[in-house]
């Protein structure tokens, strides 16, 4: 464990009232300057490093079990073994502990479409749908609008947990973080400069993100990311997770990973949740899902936050019977963020994850949608489909590059959905920013370690229980 050595809070000031936002569409560039700069009242970025256990208004630990009202009470004490395997692993699923303490501090009031759980394992590769790789965020559970230096801060204090996961060097890990905040404010400056059609546009390929790595490092980046990119299909998937059962195709159990349902639960998944989800689709896309018949549904444990969510996948089995499709259908409940910014504004939780997908992605999987049942929202995405997840070993050698690419793509997802002219104002020549945000990284690597070591502690005390798997 590290000893952490908190700064004292700066004075704080009077908090003003905000100017009034700018009045329509019509607003200048000036105009949009100004509501930028004048939000450093609100929070001056030397107030951005700040952090100190003592201004939670929380504990860590009841934030955590409070999750599992809605989750599966068999599951639940895997995902508290999961989450205390690790400081890293427990950094993944408490982004609920780091909603309520960001909220605790004062924010800029800039306001873009949070991805709200912007880890550094939360970008990665996919097909889009013209079957090209795109490097971007992936995961919008928490989704939701809110203030842009939220998901900045959570990806920067990422970058020193997985640094001290994988034992890189104190030194290095901070460089990512200085490397990954001077690659956001150097994009949001280009695209406070952009028209909105061509920052809507902009993306960033498998080449574009393997030009970020050093020449030595393209090759074997290349080769991985091949070999995963013929692996993760519905195809590969097929050949790994499926076998025949009396002539028809049947997804392999492997509990606690994936269970059978019974035939009542999978009827009612079908009949119900995918035939609403199936209204959620795109008139053509609707067309060519119905070219597709469900053939089997297990109920599947993901991730270490998401665990005790209920998740089922499914099985569909094109014309000719040898065209197999999986689905993820994954519960969705409220934004850790909901209880501190404003809400959505959406009928559902699955809705309002698959809109956040929309807004923030520069493009988005064909069969994404949403449903409900018995109460539950639901979400439903392709599984797999060409997605390349990095794991913290393979990203450790390269986390300047990588951390690079990252804050690239996270300032083009706030570009689309905020104002990059107020928030590049707001960040200014960008040196004050970095240093803060990186010392706030630092401060909150340590606040996580102290977290963790108290989930830990409850396990071995039999205070909450854990189970493998």
């Amino acid at each position: 464990m590290r000893t952490t050595v908190t700064e004292s809070s700066p004075e704080p000031e009077p908090e003003p009232e905000p100017p009034p936002a700018p009045h329509d569409m019509a607003a200048t560039s000036a105009e949009r300057q100004a509501w930028g700069k004048s939000a450093r009242k609100r929070a001056s970025r030397g107030t951005l490093g700040y952090w100190t256990d003592a201004d939670r208004e929380h504990d860590a630990l009841d934030t955590i079990l409070a999750q599992s009202k809605i989750r599966l009470p068999d599951l639940t004490p895997i995902r508290h073994q999961r989450m205390a395997a690790s400081a890293w692993n427990y950094y993944r699923g408490a982004a609920a502990v780091m909603a309520a303490d960001l909220a605790s501090q004062p924010d800029s009031g800039l306001t873009v479409q949070l991805c709200g759980d912007a880890h550094v394992l939360n970008f990665g590769l996919w097909a889009t749908p013209e079957r090209r790789l795109s490097f971007d965020l992936r995961d919008f559970d928490e989704t939701l609008p809110g203030p842009f230096e939220w998901d900045v801060k959570r990806f920067a204090a990422s970058l020193i947990v997985a640094g001290r996961e994988n034992r890189i060097k104190p030194a290095r890990a901070a460089a990512a973080v200085t490397a990954g905040m001077q690659a956001y404010c150097r994009r949001m400056r280009r695209y406070a400069t952009m028209p909105e059609l061509d920052i809507w546009y902009d993306s960033t390929h498998v080449d574009s993100l393997i030009s970020y790595f050093e020449p030595a490092d393209r090759g074997r980046v290349s080769i991985h990311i091949e070999k995963q990119r013929k692996r993760r299909t519905s195809r590969g998937a097929f050949a790994k997770l499926t076998t025949m059962a009396h002539g028809r195709p049947r997804i392999t159990e492997d509990p606690p990973m994936r269970v059978t349902v019974s035939d009542d639960e999978q009827g009612d998944l079908v009949d119900h949740l995918l035939a609403g989800y199936r209204l959620t689709l795109q008139e053509d896309r609707r067309a060519l899902f119905d070219r597709f018949t469900a053939v089997d549904v297990v109920r599947q444990v993901v991730g270490v936050g998401s665990v005790g969510m209920q998740v089922y996948l499914v099985l569909l089995e094109g014309r000719t019977g040898a065209d197999p499709l999986f689905l993820q259908v994954k519960q969705a409940g409220p934004s850790v963020y909901e209880a501190h910014a404003r809400p959505g504004g959406y009928d559902g939780h699955g809705e309002r994850v698959i809109s956040g997908k929309r807004l923030m992605q520069s493009a988005t999987d064909i069969f994404v949608g949403w449903g409900s049942l018995h109460g539950k929202d639901y979400y439903v995405r392709q599984f797999r489909d060409m997605k390349i997840i990095p794991t913290t070993d393979l990203i450790a050698p390269r986390l300047l590059e990588f951390a690079t690419a990252c804050g690239e793509t996270l300032a083009r997802a706030h570009a689309r959905t905020g104002d990059p002219v107020a928030i590049d104002a707001y960040i200014g020549k960008g040196r004050k920013f970095t240093a803060e945000i990186g010392r706030f990284a630092g401060l909150y690597a340590d606040q996580n370690e102290r977290d963790h070591a108290q989930l830990v502690r409850a396990i071995a005390s039999g205070a909450v229980e854990s189970s493998p798997g």
